[in-house]
């Protein structure tokens, strides 16, 4: 039998906004089929009748608002996000939570509307796809920045987390996959990106001026987990790096990972040896990946019952407070 699971990756779009969705590079047709399921969250429910999925925290893909220029647009098209998604789960409260979007470039309006997110509507967090475009598409404004504070102070007094989901880097920094822009997207040039930006907040200071926020990171904690030793050892020889605490706390204190998209069982043994079975939960991240894939992987994977339940719903139910 499936073991009950809580997804926390799982992403939707309202109809008529799909412009806000980016194809990391798929044919036509495949890519149409995505968008439909992404808008359809009724089909969805079958699958995960079949995976035990109970619950799905649902999210706006992939570049989100994070590309929505200028600032105030995005601010307005949060609200019509997050008002569609709060329908959304409405319709099916028992079936689906939510992670609001938020416009990242005007800090205050990010702050306002998290507030209304998780006070009004009730949703259990945010979720953000990577650094927001500043102005112009080329240039990126990234988290670590000081001006970001007041949001994170907002989200540590409120106990929710933020998922720091990926996106492509900067036009101008992808020249390391010129002529092999196939190692764009899902297939690696996300992951590296949002670990890179996962270390800028680290090593920029924002868990000791802010160290209540808890940050989720996908995908098996996009490789962090397998370096951060290494970029320890090598943060305590320099001078310019004055941190109030080894880079792996950081890791093993604010942040939370999850599954989706990586059912690789030696990866995920190593993270419970580094991390514990306490910060990992699950994730489809449906349409993007097939959900049976992670729930079948779940139910066989060789660790404990205990382990297997905290994965599976135990750790999403305790860091959301879901009833």
């Amino acid at each position: 039998m499936p073991v009950p699971k809580i997804a926390l990756e799982e992403h939707f779009v309202p109809a008529g906004l799909t412009e806000l969705i980016t194809n990391p590079g798929w044919p036509p047709p495949v890519w149409q089929r995505t968008l439909d399921l992404l808008i359809d969250t009724e089909r969805r429910l079958e699958q995960m009748d079949r995976a035990g999925i109970e619950k799905a925290v649902l999210s706006l893909g992939s570049n989100g608002l994070q590309d929505v220029l200028p600032p105030h647009d995005a601010v307005a098209l949060a609200r019509e996000v997050n008002d569609a998604l709060a329908q959304v789960i409405a319709s099916h409260p028992d079936r689906y939570d939510g992670f609001a979007a938020l416009p990242m470039l005007d800090v205050d309006a990010a702050c306002g509307e998290l507030d209304r997110c998780v006070d009004t509507l009730g949703l259990k967090g945010a979720l953000v796809n990577g650094y927001s475009s500043d102005g112009t598409l080329e240039r990126g404004r990234y988290y670590d920045d000081p001006s970001y504070d007041p949001l994170w102070e907002r989200f540590a007094a409120l106990g929710v987390p933020l998922y720091l989901h990926p996106r492509n880097p900067l036009p101008t920094q992808r020249l390391i996959y010129e002529g092999r822009e196939q190692l764009l997207g899902p297939t690696w040039a996300f992951g590296a990106e949002t670990a890179v930006h996962a270390l800028r907040m680290i090593v920029g200071g924002v868990f000791d001026r802010v160290p209540g926020l808890t940050v989720i990171l996908g995908h098996l904690g996009e490789l962090l987990p397998f370096a951060i030793r290494r970029l320890e050892q090598r943060l305590s020889r320099r001078a310019d790096v004055t941190l109030e605490r080894p880079a792996s706390a950081y890791l093993r204190d604010n942040f939370y990972l999850t599954t989706s998209g990586n059912y690789h069982t030696p990866s995920l043994i190593g993270i419970l040896l580094e991390l514990g079975a306490d910060k990992l939960m699950f994730a489809a991240d449906y349409p993007f990946e097939e959900i049976a894939d992670g729930a079948d992987w779940l139910d066989r994977v060789p660790i404990s019952d205990t382990d297997r339940r905290k994965l599976a719903s135990d750790n999403a139910t305790r860091l959301l407070r879901l009833g």
